[in-house]
């Protein structure tokens, strides 16, 4: 047997003790026991139903658990991610122009209270009040659980980090395959920076390989005319997930459908699951016109790296 290192949760534990004092339960107990609570009763009576409140009483729990208040989000900004985790929203889900939301996403994110989101906290309130009555429905037959809130914010948590891990995967497996084709370039470049390399071919004509978002790696030539001709677009996946790399392909073969419509010829797929069925991933993106590995790539000694070194220099035009 060979057990992957645990590196994704010694990070996650670091960064979990930094949202104890921002969006966990631990920072809201601390803001709580410094404000007048005849000030915060008043205000859960006034935005939160009397059937929730009872319904908390009963159970020894504070209503300002489950339901924001104005007063609280004033002392802590950031605790909108306390109600925002526990109600189970994404980031993305949340800081929204269709929720009404964005103007909020300071507070977490900066702990930072703008004055128009300052007029608007009531309205947050309440919104939130009436997707708590919802949520406190369907979860009040486990609420002996005593940690069950917390725990619930911690799953929504643990899938924001998650989310966030495999990003930085990604935009390193970008970078890593942005930084083999520089070396493969390396005799034809004439200027080159962090997001792009612009390059004279053997004909005389700019070539350009720039970071895009979609694709996430475009080589295009540019014409006498001013205009650019595409030459090839490149999408990598670097997740490592086995069971994940149908959806990654998935998300692959649409930015290439995309490319062939704005007259892109060859479009390639870079995976990092060595295990993958190739032949089954051939199907499920028709577009591509070729897979590489990641890790083969990067292995300067192997035969797909010299595949992938002589394909991109005569794309370009390089002898």
């Amino acid at each position: 047997m060979n057990l992957p290192e645990p590196t994704l949760q010694i990070e996650f534990a670091a960064a979990l003790e930094g949202a104890r004092t921002t969006v966990l339960r631990e920072a809201l107990g601390r803001v709580v026991k410094d404000l007048a609570i005849s000030a915060l009763n008043k205000e859960l009576d006034a935005i939160v139903p009397q059937q929730a409140l009872a319904a908390l009483a009963s159970r020894h729990m504070r209503a300002e658990t489950l339901f924001p208040t104005p007063i609280v989000l004033r002392k802590q900004p950031s605790l909108i991610g306390y109600y925002r985790l526990l109600y189970g929203f994404s980031q993305k889900q949340f800081y929204t122009a269709s929720t009404g939301c964005s103007p909020f996403k300071n507070m977490e994110m900066k702990g930072k209270l703008s004055a128009a989101a300052d007029q608007k906290l009531d309205d947050l309130c309440r919104e939130f009040s009436k997707a708590g009555a919802k949520l406190l429905a369907g979860i009040e037959d486990h609420l002996a659980r005593p940690d069950l809130l917390h725990e619930l914010a911690l799953l929504t948590l643990g899938a924001q980090y998650r989310g966030g891990a495999n990003n930085k995967r990604g935009a390193a497996g970008i970078k890593a395959v942005f930084e083999v084709i520089r070396t493969i370039i390396e005799d034809g470049i004439s200027s080159a920076g962090d997001m792009s390399i612009e390059v004279k071919n053997a004909a005389g004509k700019l070539v350009s390989i720039a970071l895009a978002s979609d694709p996430d790696i475009f080589i295009k030539s540019h014409l006498g005319s001013g205009k650019t001709r595409p030459i090839v677009a490149i999408e990598v996946k670097a997740g490592e997930d086995q069971s994940n790399i149908h959806n990654r392909i998935g998300e692959a073969e649409k930015s290439h459908q995309k490319a062939k419509a704005s007259g892109v010829t060859e479009c390639w797929t870079v995976i990092n699951v060595p295990q993958a069925d190739m032949a089954k991933l051939a199907q499920e993106s028709p577009t591509t016109d070729r897979f590489y590995q990641l890790l083969e790539l990067t292995d300067l000694s192997g035969q797909a790296h010299a595949d992938f070194k002589e394909t991109v220099r005569d794309l370009i035009g390089l002898s």
